[in-house]
């Protein structure tokens, strides 16, 4: 009953190629395409394909490859070795390396190209005279070579003959000789396919197959032209297989950032943004980071060449940072206490973090209530791992009232991920430069906890040079490892490797 359901429902084509394998074990699509008197190739394979989905044919692929040479090497020539051999044989069967340029034997780009075979090969001895010259001496090997020639150049000269040659045909260690020769041997793929009938091909087969003038798809003109009454119309098969249709949509990452804005503007916040390229001064001296922090380190940060520094502008601040960095200025700190270089504030780099943006921010709009976030990509130099990437991106935020304080800066992280859909998180205490005290954020992430990022109060060394006398929440949070979580990705580096499947899969939820 099966086989008969599915042999009212075959195309034109499907028959076609059915009836080409009667009589026969198996076939190659060309043969195919004679037997069943098909135009083009295309059809057969369309037929095949179709017919091995309901399971009436196998399809037997193998791929090997096929050694061509390029256009431009297929003049023949010697190899640069060929050439050197023979000029030394007619010699002394020795001489320098710069007399073979020199002589014409070899042209400049093929000196170092022959001399390396002559040794691979075994055709000659290398010394170095007391002046420093290069000497190429004949061995017994070479000179036997001189009458024959080795297999590399037997493909070489079947490769000139013929254009092109099977895999099968050719010694494995001759074309590894010519592959080691930049660009002189190509390869592409080959497929053969073999197609042969499965029992329920055959049963099919032996029922008898008509073909018939059918319409598979109903046109206006075989309305009007009343064809469809003369014709038969072929059954629709509800089951056959259709290729999935996949909508444009977003990323994932821009999805998950559009969300992540939309809750921090539910939740009162303002966005800004801010610049990539940044000064040592606002990335690092602003924010209290010790000019001798591992932080600054060409390791962990990466600086510009052009321009390598930047003046900059604001010399009341300069002098208070300063300050701030030697001595603690007025904020009751003790500062670091080492000298501060202005020089080093001023070199340019990539921003390593988004409070640079915070901090310019705050700088000029001192006054709460203040409820300002922002998201963007920052660079460090750390090694690519599963969690770990140069360029990511962070989500930046900051709240600025009057009694602020680290229940409020708890509660607001908890809400924030509560409205992205997360409750498994765990607050902890934790350290930064910048803040005190601090506190970081993890989400439990296959059975373990993963920190998403840092948060805490700015320290008065932070706050008070730009006239902010209020305490001032603040949180830098990683987007990738929690896009990880929501798209369950366990390696960090699959989010940027646009695999078109995973995409189309990825929910937009």
């Amino acid at each position: 009953m099966r086989t008969k359901d599915i042999a009212e429902k075959l195309s034109y084509l499907e028959k076609k190629v059915l009836l080409a394998m009667d009589g026969v074990d198996e076939a190659s699509p060309e043969e195919i395409m004679d037997r069943g008197g098909l135009d083009k190739l295309v059809e057969v394979m369309n037929g095949i394909s179709w017919n091995q989905m309901k399971g009436l044919l196998t399809v037997e692929e193998k791929v090997s490859k096929v050694y061509y040479l390029s256009s431009k090497d297929r003049t023949p020539r010697k190899l640069p070795e060929r050439k050197v051999l023979e000029a030394l044989y007619s010699g002394n069967a020795e001489g320098l390396v710069s007399d073979l340029e020199r002589n014409g034997v070899v042209s400049k780009d093929e000196v170092s190209a022959a001399v390396g075979w002559m040794k691979k090969k075994g055709w000659a001895q290398i010394s170095k005279a007391a002046d420093g010259s290069v000497m190429l001496k004949l061995t017994d090997d070479g000179k036997g070579m001189i009458d024959r020639k080795g297999i590399d150049e037997n493909l070489l000269d079947d490769l000139l003959d013929k254009e092109n040659l099977p895999e099968e045909d050719c010694d494995p260690k001759a074309v590894e000789m010519l592959k080691g020769r930049k660009g002189l041997l190509l390869e592409r793929p080959v497929v053969s396919r073999k197609v042969r009938l499965t029992e329920d091909g055959k049963e099919i087969l032996r029922a008898g197959l008509e073909i018939k003038d059918e319409i598979g798809q109903l046109t206006p003109g075989d309305i009007q032209s009343q064809k469809w009454r003369s014709a038969g119309i072929r059954e629709y098969d509800i089951e056959a297989f259709a290729p999935s249709i996949n909508a444009g949509k977003l990323h994932p990452l821009t999805i998950l950032i559009n969300q992540m804005r939309e809750v921090f503007l539910k939740m009162g916040f303002s966005e800004i943004k801010g610049d990539y390229v940044e000064s040592a001064f606002w990335n690092m001296d602003v924010l209290f980071t010790a000019q001798d922090h591992p932080v600054r380190d060409l390791h962990d940060t990466f600086y510009l060449k052009k321009p390598e520094e930047l003046d900059i502008n604001e010399k009341e601040l300069v002098e208070i940072i300063r300050q701030v960095h030697e001595n603690g200025w007025e904020t009751g700190s003790k500062g670091w206490g080492y000298k501060w270089s202005l020089e080093e504030a001023q070199k340019m780099l990539l921003r390593t973090h988004t409070t640079v943006n915070t901090i310019r921010y705050l700088s000029k709009h001192n006054e709460p209530p203040i409820k300002v976030f922002s998201i963007g990509r920052v660079f460090r130099n750390e090694a690519i791992d599963i969690r770990h990437l140069p360029e990511f991106t962070q989500v930046e935020g900051i709240i600025c009232e009057e009694h602020a304080d680290m229940n409020m800066l708890a509660t607001v992280l908890k809400e924030f991920y509560s409205r992205m859909g997360i409750d498994d998180i765990r607050i902890r205490p934790g350290y930064f430069p910048y803040t005190e005290p601090s506190l970081e954020v993890d989400i439990l992430y296959g059975g373990k906890w993963m920190e998403l990022g840092g948060a805490g109060i700015f320290r008065p060394e932070v706050t008070e040079p730009h006239g902010v006398k209020h305490p001032v929440l603040a949180w830098g949070l990683g987007l990738e490892r929690l896009a990880m979580l929501k798209w369950k990705v366990t390696d960090i580096r699959e989010l940027y490797v646009s695999d078109v499947d995973w995409l189309r899969k990825a929910s937009i939820l």
